[in-house]
């Protein structure tokens, strides 16, 4: 069924509790709730009690007593690519660290050869699986990453499948252009010249298409250095893209530091970000990207600074970061499992970080990841007694009702 063809939300959603920190205005609401939708926005969302008189005759979706958030925003994925890298996780299972395969030929570079290899339709198939996955988490909104192509007409495919995504979907898509995610065998000891090609030929021509909303570097000693991340930068902003950060993942680079003096939206891993880097990014609004599934994934042991984060006020945003090779999640609600178990952040932390904040790294903070009159209509349903049980859980599904752009797009209230 077409995305167009479900059923419509419009009408009062009755019988709502609404979650902590669910309203993009910070009320709180005790009791039951309502939401009244028309058009695809939330046109009044407050106590059932004081639902105006005006919305007495629309249709009535009885929620059950539901617990209601806004539509989960997953803000760091690389989810169009192809093949897969499930012999690299036994190699690494086999004592192999993440650097030595990517000097052996694998990591990035295996991806992108089978990224080149795939046609859209395939890629397109694939990675539509996966979206589903996603979704049925109660994932509304998503960033998705180029940089599996590095080449312009593969990066253009990448970029065109998650365009086609969000439309088949209904699904709100951020494409982001992570053109410098690795260096090809062609360019074997020539990272100058390829970031020629990232910011003269393929940035413009992709931007010039409208397929690209953002802009992201791998900023690592395995990939691209300060100065090549900063001419990509430079010519970003010479376009005016947004601009978002690989950052300090395996060592301290200081790209959070650089990245925050180019406004990023965003620097995201960050398990050996400085005080100086975090003071960066407090200083420019950037949000911090927790990405606990890599983390996971490469038995890392170094923490990201959290309390440091905390104390300075910067906001965490959780994410799957989903790629082939060091990050396989299909649930953000387990990643919301992992930022609480792994690294401590407590509930209210980890749902904001999967909605307001995760919406805040996407440069969509005003329309997505809070409930408010005037935004689209998205919001979940969850056959839940309490909000922590969205973090207590981990291998189930508690999606009752999925709205999404004002339609009901899973589930079922009966």
């Amino acid at each position: 069924m077409n995305f167009s063809e479900l059923p419509s939300a419009d009408g009062a959603w009755t019988g709502l509790r609404l979650a902590p920190g669910a309203l993009a205005d910070d009320t709180a609401i005790d009791g039951e709730a309502a939401i009244v939708v028309a058009g695809g926005l939330v046109r009044w969302v407050g106590a059932a009690a004081a639902l105006p008189a005006d919305f007495a005759a629309l249709p009535r979706f009885d929620g059950g007593g539901a617990l209601v958030t806004p539509g989960l925003v997953d803000c760091h994925t690389h989810l169009v690519y192809g093949g897969d890298r499930a012999n690299e996780f036994a190699m690494r299972l086999a004592g192999a660290s993440y650097e030595a395969i990517a000097q052996a030929g694998g990591g990035i570079v295996s991806s992108v050869r089978a990224t080149r290899a795939a046609d859209e339709d395939t890629l397109y198939v694939q990675a539509a699986a996966r979206l589903e996955q996603l979704l049925a988490d109660g994932v509304c909104a998503i960033e998705i990453k180029s940089g599996y192509g590095l080449a312009l007409a593969h990066e253009r495919k990448q970029l065109r499948v998650a365009r086609r995504l969000g439309e088949a979907y209904g699904v709100t898509v951020r494409s982001t252009f992570l053109g410098a995610h690795a260096l090809t065998p062609e360019y074997a000891g020539r990272s100058g010249d390829y970031i020629d090609l990232v910011c003269r030929e393929m940035m413009p021509a992709l931007a010039a298409e409208g397929l690209i909303d953002a802009v992201d570097v791998f900023c690592e000693r395995i990939a691209f250095t300060l100065a090549e991340t900063e001419r990509v930068f430079k010519a970003a902003k010479a376009l005016g893209l947004p601009v978002k950060l690989h950052a300090e993942q395996l060592s301290d680079m200081g790209g959070a530091a650089l990245a925050a003096r180019y406004g990023a939206l965003s620097c995201d891993h960050i398990e050996h970000l400085s005080a100086e880097g975090i003071a960066a990014m407090r200083a420019a609004g950037t949000v911090a990207v927790l990405l606990p599934g890599a983390y996971y994934t490469l038995r890392d042991t170094h923490l990201p600074p959290i309390e440091a984060l905390r104390a300075a006020g910067v906001p965490m945003a959780v994410s799957t970061d989903h790629n082939p090779g060091t990050s396989p999640a299909l649930s953000l609600l387990l990643m919301v499992n992992m930022a609480c178990t792994l690294f401590r952040l407590t509930v209210p932390e980890a749902l904001a970080g999967v909605t307001r904040h995760a919406a805040r790294a996407l440069g969509i903070g005003d329309t997505h990841g809070a409930i408010g009159v005037g935004r689209p209509a998205d919001f979940v349903l969850w056959q839940v007694r309490d909000a922590a049980e969205l973090a207590y859980w981990f291998g189930q599904r508690p999606l009752r009702v999925a709205v999404r752009r004002g339609r009901i797009a899973s589930g079922s209230l009966a």
